[in-house]
């Protein structure tokens, strides 16, 4: 169930950024796709759509998507895209075969690259005041 719901929030969060962000709009210029993340089981599967620079989503497989990351169940999915160190999550989980790519690995790493843009922004403290 996290991991549905965080696939979720990444399309709200992709969506979002697609529509305020110019540099996450820039990342997505000329990158017209669809691409998917799921668990290898068949239980859950969100497909993303990158189209005009806009990211939308919807639940269940693409018929032919550009590239598709599996996790081999939602638990380990939603594991490894919160893991502090997630580049390190991942390739540790490509070398054990429970994270198997589909398509284009250069794609992946764009994703990847992608998820930079929707971390929000930390909140800079405001210089206290002498009394």
């Amino acid at each position: 169930m996290k991991f549905r719901f965080l696939l979720w929030m990444l399309g709200r969060l992709m969506a979002k950024a697609s529509r305020e962000n110019p540099a996450f709009r820039q990342q997505l210029e000329g990158r017209d796709m669809v691409f998917q993340l799921h668990t290898l089981d068949g239980k859950v599967a969100r497909h993303f759509t990158v189209a005009g620079q806009r990211v939308t989503s919807k639940r269940g497989t693409a018929t032919d998507p550009a590239f598709a990351i599996g996790f081999k169940d939602g638990a380990y999915g939603f594991e490894t895209m919160t893991a502090k160190n997630k580049q390190l999550a991942f390739m540790q989980g490509i070398q054990n075969k429970d994270i198997q790519i589909q398509g284009n690995p250069a794609l992946v790493m764009w994703f990847q690259g992608l998820t930079k843009y929707l971390m929000p922004k930390k909140k800079t403290e405001a210089p206290k005041k002498a009394a």
